[in-house]
């Protein structure tokens, strides 16, 4: 019998690996998302394995997932393909100093989800079109006390440093909490923002 027929699936099909669910912030205003669209896709910026670019594609329309990794944007255009998903990805390094290489005032939406690299704020705003919403999720400095997740400050955000990022933006919602509506046990402490460009 041939030794590769009898690896797990997992190892030789990244596919196999089911996505985590999407974020509750974003199914929490994914029906926002779909009423207040304006003319531009849903960026997904640091997309992942792409379980919130596929998740507002299947829904919202046109997506831009943007990541550096290579094979996580191959499963993301595979995944796409065969859910029939409008879906365009982007390959690059956000962190590069060159900022975000698609067209200011161009996206519906930004979305940022366990993702942080402070030079890119402007950018992110900026990208936005009149009307345009952001929606960003990620660690705070509480993450680095807890078994898993990111430690380093480059990574962590401080107290109530999220809003203070985007100043321009209108904010409809900031939390900040160990556990952002999940059970008490919950292993992450994160900072929450939706924010939207004035029209």
């Amino acid at each position: 019998m041939n030794a590769h027929t009898q690896e797990p699936l997992a190892e030789t099909d990244p596919e196999a690996r089911p996505l985590a669910d999407p974020s509750t912030l974003f199914e929490q205003y994914r029906p926002t998302l779909a009423v207040n669209r304006v003319n531009g896709p849903i960026v997904d910026l640091a997309c992942g394995r792409g379980r919130h670019a596929l998740a507002a594609a299947s829904q919202l329309g046109s997506v831009i997932a943007v990541d550096r990794n290579r094979s996580f944007l191959d499963e993301l255009g595979s995944r796409s393909r065969k859910q029939g998903l409008r879906l365009t990805r982007l390959q690059t390094d956000l962190e590069t100093g060159l900022g975000i290489p698609l067209k200011a005032g161009s996206a519906s939406a930004v979305l940022v989800f366990r993702y942080l690299h402070r030079p890119l704020a402007q950018s992110i705003e900026a990208l936005l079109a009149p009307g345009g919403w952001l929606l960003y999720e990620t660690f705070t400095t509480a993450q680095a006390e807890r078994p898993s997740g990111p430690s380093r400050p480059d990574f962590l955000l401080q107290p109530d440093e999220l809003r203070s990022l985007f100043p321009g933006l209108e904010v409809i919602h900031y939390a900040e909490s160990d556990t952002a509506g999940k059970p008490p046990t919950s292993e992450e402490a994160v900072a929450q923002l939706v924010a939207r460009k004035r029209s």
